[in-house]
């Protein structure tokens, strides 16, 4: 067994796909109308049959509070394993990403938690 698809509730599925591939760097995998919203998809390019990761309407009724109770909290949503944290932070602040966390050690990881501009927080991890 492995995993598939995992799920990011945004508020704007167009915003989101421009984030998470002009800014972040994912590649658009799927993109499927389905009446008002699409099934969209985004996966690394480093692991393109890989794990895609689905940006899915926060439409539920549970979303939102869900998604605001976690920024709140301060709480990601979900982390992206990266290369070198601190490299990472440093290309995604020139573009513009806003950091609730800068690269902060934490034993065997080291992690930064970014907003993703469509209500959540992702965290990118590095482990030593």
């Amino acid at each position: 067994m492995k995993i598939h698809l995992a799920s990011v509730f945004v508020d704007d599925q167009e915003k989101a796909l421009r984030f998470y591939t002009d800014v972040l760097g994912f590649k658009e995998k799927v993109n499927v109308p389905l009446g008002e919203h699409r099934w969209v998809t985004v996966v690394s390019p480093e692991d393109p049959d890989g794990t895609e990761l689905v940006l899915e309407p926060d439409e539920h009724p549970a979303a939102k509070p869900f998604k605001t109770a976690l920024a709140e909290d301060g709480i990601p949503v979900t982390s992206f394993a990266v290369d070198d944290v601190r490299a990472e932070y440093e290309r995604l602040r020139a573009r513009g990403v806003q950091f609730t966390q800068p690269p902060t050690e934490m034993g065997p990881v080291t992690t930064a938690t970014l907003d993703d501009t469509c209500g959540n927080l992702i965290q990118i991890a590095q482990f030593h």
